[in-house]
């Protein structure tokens, strides 16, 4: 049996565009948290461009691939693997059963701080700080469902091209 050409090439493609994303995402996480984000650095963010556009940066990044990942890879790969996708959080549990995220509750929990993120930016600094700090921990989390997730495609395909 074999994938369809079009799903193969649609995972291919996911697979390119979560790693371009995850590297971003690393080396914006990088840049913003060279230093600790402390209150105090948090409430200059509106007179300082720079640090202002590294935390536009991180939470846009951030978002991006936790929704590339969330909402279109893992349907994607769950198709793949004779899953039937689902509501998000049925599409969670499968994908932590089948090991490519550590876990569901852990995913739900990054997307509410996302949009924590998207909705505090402007209202309240120290709410922001918090929230990035807490952000820049499941940085690694990310990275590692990015590499899980291309690690299967990459064995989904090579499985497929050699039957």
């Amino acid at each position: 049996m074999k994938l369809p050409l079009a799903l193969s090439e649609r995972l291919l493609f996911l697979s390119r565009v979560v790693t371009k994303e995850c590297q971003h995402l690393v080396d914006t996480d990088r840049r913003l948290f060279e230093h600790p984000l402390t209150q105090e650095l948090a409430l200059v963010i509106s007179t300082d461009p720079v640090l202002a556009e590294r935390l536009e940066a991180f939470v846009s990044r951030f978002g991006r691939l936790q929704d590339t990942l969330g909402d279109k890879l893992l349907p994607t790969l769950l198709t793949a693997l004779a899953e039937t996708p689902g509501a998000a959080i049925d599409n969670l549990d499968k994908a932590e059963k089948l090991g490519l995220i550590q876990s569901a509750d852990q995913w739900m929990d990054m997307h509410r701080l996302r949009n924590q993120m998207v909705h505090e930016y402007i209202e309240d600094m120290l709410v922001l700080s918090s929230a990035l700090r807490t952000g820049h921990d499941f940085v690694p989390r990310l990275m590692d469902t990015t590499q899980r997730c291309v690690a299967e495609i990459d064995r989904l395909l090579a499985s497929f091209s050699t039957s």
